[in-house]
C-alpha cells in the first residue's frame, strides 16, 4: 500500500463530499469540484474521515491510492481555504493590472499582453508589479501562473521578468574579454 494512501482526508465541518462509482465530487464554501475515479481505489468514509486503499494487490492499484488521496486532500483543502499563487514583476516599466476576468501585462514587448482567466481563478494585483492568483483547483491556480510567467522568463544575467515570489533566480557573471 501506497504510504501516502495510509493518512486518512479530514473532512472540514463546511465540506460535503458525495462519492460515485466513478466519480467523486467535493463542495464547500468556495466553491464544487470533482474528480473522476479508476476502479483501482477503493474510498470508504466513516463520519468526517475518508479513507483509501488499493482495490487489488498490483502495482497500479497501489500507486493510484495514494495518487488519489493526494487529488481528494487538495479538492478539500480547495472548496475549505482555496489555493494562491504570488507573481512579481521584475524589471524597468514591466506593469500588470487587473481588470475583472483579464490581466493587462505590459512586459517589454511592443504590444500589451491580455492573459483571460479561466472560469475558478481569480486574479489580483495589490501594487503594479505584484500578481496573485486565487482560486480552488490546485491544478488550474498553478497552471495559470505558470502561464504568465512563460510570458516573459527570468532570464540568468539581470533577473529581469516574471518570477513567482519565492524563486530564487540565481545570476550568472557577464562575459569577460
Amino acid at each position: 500500500m501506497s504510504r501516502v494512501a495510509k493518512n486518512p482526508v479530514n473532512l472540514p465541518a463546511k465540506v460535503d463530499v458525495a462519492i460515485a462509482a466513478d466519480l467523486i465530487t467535493v463542495s464547500g464554501p468556495l466553491g464544487k469540484l470533482s474528480q473522476p475515479l479508476c476502479g483501482s481505489v477503493n474510498i470508504v468514509r466513516e463520519g468526517d474521515v475518508l479513507t483509501f486503499a488499493a482495490a487489488n494487490d498490483n502495482q497500479h492499484s497501489r500507486a493510484m491510492s495514494g495518487t488519489v488521496r493526494a487529488l481528494v486532500a487538495n479538492m478539500v483543502r480547495g472548496v475549505s481555504e482555496g489555493f494562491s499563487k504570488k507573481l512579481t514583476l521584475v524589471g524597468v516599466g514591466y506593469k500588470a493590472q487587473a481588470q475583472g476576468a483579464v490581466l493587462n501585462l505590459d512586459l517589454g514587448f511592443s504590444h500589451p499582453v491580455n492573459h483571460k482567466m479561466p472560469a475558478g481563478v481569480t486574479v489580483e494585483t495589490p501594487s503594479q508589479t505584484e500578481i496573485i492568483i486565487k482560486g480552488a483547483d490546485r491544478q488550474s491556480v498553478g497552471q495559470v501562473a505558470a502561464q504568465i510567467r512563460a510570458y516573459r522568463k527570468p532570464e540568468p544575467y539581470k533577473g529581469k521578468g516574471v518570477r513567482y515570489a519565492d524563486e530564487v533566480v540565481i545570476i550568472k557573471e557577464t562575459k569577460k574579454k
